[in-house]
């Protein structure tokens, strides 16, 4: 079968591969569609050493079941694999879990294939009439989803009272603002320092989109600050720009530990909690908000072949493209 290799620094090949074979428990799916995440990004960069060469990378699918309990039907995949058994897992916290695996880390294969291996339990129904470019969707938008729940819960008054800033404009933070949107907040910007994406994410929803290079919000003013991007300068960022007794949500993973000013967090008392991810529960809730159309109509989205795939990466390294997210589709 066709599969994009990550090869070695900014090196993927097209090959031909085996094709996996279902365990116990799990299902294979008909890859339709696989998102470019920003940590396959890290991984074509040489910058993630979980993820050795060669592998076949991405997480971000959706297509047709071929056997398992949804055999037959249009699936989006959860890609993280938990025990079932720990302590997380039985409080609903599977994501927590310490033997969580995801697809696209050995040992286990991606999806930027034409057929991938997941537990069978992780697949959620595509309904009829829904792009499944759209539902591989479910699993980027589902850790903005993680992440405003946990933020409602920790916030004093509700998120539509709220004035939102969000902190990169890929396709973590777009969710985190459409999720946000969706819950009705008063006023949502949102930071991206990559101009030509700017019209995009303003197209995207009721959005203020700026540049924070030329400038930033009035330090103190945002009730919420989602930093989807995690580094040093998005960090500093973040608590700068939250109020006294406003919240924090760490989404982004580009590296580092400095920037987060905790000198300030404790004097005011901003809440700053790390969101990995999301539990299944997070990904059914996201998947039946994205098949409902309440997330808006994914403009925001372009989507190339695979074998187009070698460019796409290529593209997103030199910052060239304006959507907030690439689809791969096969």
């Amino acid at each position: 079968m066709r599969a994009l290799v990550y090869t070695g620094p900014r090196g993927l090949e097209l090959r031909d591969v085996a094709r996996p074979v279902a365990g116990e428990g799990q299902a294979l799916v008909d890859v339709a569609a696989c998102g470019i995440c920003g940590s396959d990004m890290h991984a074509y960069l040489g910058h993630d050493e979980r993820r050795p060469p060669p592998l076949v990378l991405g997480h971000e699918a959706a297509g047709v079941a071929l056997d398992g309990p949804l055999a037959g039907r249009r699936v989006t995949v959860n890609p993280l694999e938990s025990c079932g058994d720990c302590d997380f897992c039985a409080e609903g916290r599977d994501n927590l879990c310490p033997d969580r695996r995801i697809i696209s880390m050995p040992p286990r294969e991606g999806a930027f294939a034409e057929q991938v291996v997941v537990p069978a339990r992780n697949l959620v129904e595509v309904p009829d009439g829904v792009r499944l470019e759209h539902a591989a969707l479910a699993e980027p938008i589902a850790c903005g989803w993680h992440a405003l729940r946990l933020a409602g819960a920790a916030m004093a008054r509700p998120l539509a009272a709220t004035r939102v800033v969000i902190l990169g404009g890929g396709a973590i933070g777009v969710g985190a603002a459409l999720v946000t949107a969706a819950s009705g907040a008063r006023e949502i910007l949102i930071a991206e320092t990559n101009r030509a994406r700017h019209a995009t994410l303003g197209a995207a929803g009721p959005f203020q989109v700026y540049d924070p290079s030329e400038g930033e919000p009035e330090a103190g003013s945002a009730d919420l600050v989602v930093d989807a991007y995690g580094g040093a300068a998005s960090r500093a960022a973040s608590t700068r720009l939250a109020r006294a007794g406003g919240v924090i949500t760490h989404v982004g993973l580009a590296g580092g530990d400095q920037g987060l000013d905790m000198r300030r967090a404790t004097l005011h008392e901003i809440t700053v909690i790390g969101t990995y991810t999301y539990t299944m529960a997070d990904f059914r809730d996201t998947a039946r908000a994205i098949f409902d159309g309440r997330l808006g109509d994914f403009g925001w989205v372009e989507t190339r072949p695979i074998e187009a795939g070698i460019d796409a990466f290529a593209a997103l390294d030199q910052g060239s493209v304006a959507a907030s997210k690439i689809v791969l589709t096969l």
